[in-house]
């Protein structure tokens, strides 16, 4: 199986498990002398075998992650290279858009703001940073679905 199917059946079988998870409280209580609409111990036995899949995807999806090697570099290092650029991505931004603020004056005589960053600076840095998150992302889907999952 390719790693990009192992990660695609893990977030199907997370949609899954929360499905399962409300009609299994759904079904739990109901009015003295009423039948459930489904049998809970059925929903918690599929519930139990979707957990059972999903604990193997997650560590078979880790090792291979951790053993797959791409630049140099295990996919592990480049998704924690992603996270932490989105971080920054995000904080520059934001940055850019209160530095970007218009503090329009009623008169001469208000206070004037100014921002205290160089905001086409910090706008080129975060579209820098973006470009790179979209190169990493890049190899890591070209990685997913040319490598098998590593079981």
């Amino acid at each position: 199986m390719k790693l990009a199917v192992a990660l695609q059946e893990r977030a199907d079988l997370n949609i899954k498990i929360d499905d399962l998870k409300g009609r299994l409280n759904r079904n739990i209580l109901v009015q003295e002398g009423e039948k459930p609409a489904e049998d809970p111990k059925d929903l918690k036995k599929e519930l139990d075998s979707c957990v059972e899949r999903l604990e193997y995807l997650i560590a078979a999806i880790n090792k291979t992650n951790c053993e797959t090697i791409v630049d140099g570099k295990s996919i592990t290092e480049l998704l924690a290279r992603k996270d932490a650029l989105q971080v920054k991505a995000s904080a520059y931004r934001d940055s850019v858009y209160v530095g970007s603020s218009n503090t329009d004056r009623a008169r001469s005589t208000e206070i004037k703001i100014v921002p205290v960053i160089d905001v086409k600076a910090w706008q080129k840095e975060a579209d820098e940073t973006a470009k790179e998150i979209r190169l990493i992302d890049n190899k890591i889907q070209e990685t997913n679905w040319t490598n098998e999952l590593i079981e």
